[in-house]
């Protein structure tokens, strides 16, 4: 097989409503992940990884971290012909911005014929997975479909929250039909259970992507979306094929994380996603290192855990933590932090995402939550313990339960009535440290006892303030 010129596009565009308060100051893509990334790496990890190394994003919303970011982060050798070239919404095509994902690239067409590849993959900028695109593209090319759209499996209950492909009976390679989030749809045959739903990336035909998108942008009855028209346009025609992605073969995977996929466009899926991270052995591995994933380093110091004041233990359990964090004194568990959190003595931080510059003061309790950047805990809060509580100072909270913070959001001091909640929970025994002594009564009376030492360090008068010990 001959080798193909490709060109990436990456729709980074997105407003990501579902994600507010998390995108109130950035797009969809360039939110923080995992401690130390921002979610459009997995989307340039993956292309660079499958050596595509010719890639364009196409940024609109809120974009100076986003572009940021992909400044500071993904540099190539442009001498030897590689890139990934941040482009904003330029109004070449008319005074409108970008009207849909197909209409994005319907006024990057410049960006096409600059590179004037054979085959132009298109991928979204805001899911968690892994994928060798240069696999999906060999069984593009040996098809000899127009269109090809990657699918993963997913079950029938959740069909009417994707873009759900039908497959030719005759041939499970050929489209029969593209839906848009239906209310039912049959099985696959070979597993009745699941349906295949559009991941957001395709393949195409560099001439035919630009005849389709030229099509579209004179029609008067289209979204100009990629998934809900350029992709129908193909299926009707016959050009369009489809690509299991449990076919896809990653180096390092495991069959627990090979299929791995999660579209985190709502607060509760991006909070899951993180829990993902965390367990012994994690549904999705951050550190297979046969197939990285890229991003810009931190210059913070190494993550430090020390003795708070009253010589309380810091520590944490069963959670990621990033370069720059300090846990002094507290208890961190199930959870992620990223760079340069500090955990003050007393505090307790349980299943919750702490992203950069967090200050938890000491005695406060975090439980169940995703706090933003840069806010401050003040010493003996409680967050994630009452709803009501948090509805009252202004907290986002999800209908599963999750409270969210926003960037640099206030958080008010505690009355007695907060101070008294957090110091009740304090003396709970962490749930790692309550299963390992499940049968051991001796050692959990003793537990119990140092959980009891560790709150009582961090007594915490009304109006205190947040005090801050002298281990940073």
């Amino acid at each position: 097989m001959a080798l193909k010129k490709v060109l990436a596009i990456v729709l980074a565009g997105g407003e990501g409503n579902r994600l507010m308060p998390l995108t109130a100051d950035r797009a969809k893509p360039a939110v923080p992940f995992a401690g130390g990334y921002r979610l459009i790496d997995f989307a340039l990890s993956n292309l660079v990884n499958s050596r595509y190394l010719q890639i364009v994003v196409l940024t609109q919303y809120k974009s100076h971290s986003l572009d940021r970011h992909i400044s500071e982060t993904w540099r190539m050798s442009t001498q030897l012909g590689k890139y990934v070239a941040s482009v904003p919404a330029q109004q070449r095509v008319g005074k409108s911005w970008f009207l849909g994902s197909a209409n994005a690239i319907y006024q990057s067409l410049n960006l096409i014929h600059d590179a004037d590849p054979d085959i132009v993959v298109v991928v979204g900028a805001d899911h968690v997975y892994r994928m060798d695109f240069e696999q999906m593209v060999e069984q593009h090319v040996a098809s000899g479909a127009k269109a090809t759209v990657a699918a993963v499996r997913q079950p029938l209950s959740m069909a009417n929250q994707f873009g759900v492909i039908e497959v030719d009976p005759n041939d499970p390679q050929k489209i029969a039909a593209f839906v848009e989030k239906p209310a039912s749809t049959p099985g696959l045959e070979a597993d009745p259970t699941q349906f295949l739903a559009s991941m957001g990336n395709y393949v195409f035909n560099a001439d035919a992507l630009v005849d389709a998108l030229r099509i579209d942008a004179e029609r008067l009855d289209t979204k100009h979306d990629m998934g809900g028209d350029i992709i129908p346009y193909f299926v009707d025609k016959g050009e369009a094929g489809v690509y299991d992605f449990t076919l896809n073969d990653i180096p390092g995977a495991t069959d627990r994380d090979r299929t791995y996929w999660r579209d985190v466009g709502t607060i509760d899926s991006f909070y899951d996603a993180h829990m993902d991270l965390i367990s012994p052995v994690p549904v999705f591995n951050l550190y297979n290192t046969e197939w990285p994933i890229y991003t810009r380093q931190s210059i913070s110091a190494p993550a430090k855990f020390v003795r708070g004041e009253g010589n309380a233990v810091g520590t944490a359990l069963d959670s990621i933590v990033a370069s720059g964090v300090v846990v002094s004194g507290g208890i961190v568990e199930g959870s992620v932090l990223s760079n340069d959190v500090y955990i003050g003595t007393g505090s307790r931080v349980q299943d919750s995402v702490i992203m950069d510059k967090v200050r938890v003061g000491e005695g406060a309790v975090i439980k169940r939550a995703i706090i933003d950047k840069n806010v401050k805990i003040p010493a003996g809060a409680a967050i994630g313990l009452d709803a009501e509580l948090d509805r009252a100072r202004g907290f986002k909270i999800t209908e599963s339960g999750i409270t969210v913070l926003a960037k640099g959001q206030h958080v008010p001091e505690p009355d007695a009535a907060e101070l008294a909640l957090s110091a009740d929970y304090r003396h709970s025994l962490p749930e790692a440290v309550r299963a390992a002594t499940e049968n051991h009564p001796d050692i959990r009376d003793s537990a119990e006892k140092i959980a009891g030492i560790q709150a009582a360090a961090a007594i915490v008068a009304p109006s205190a303030g947040p005090r801050v010990s002298a281990q940073v």
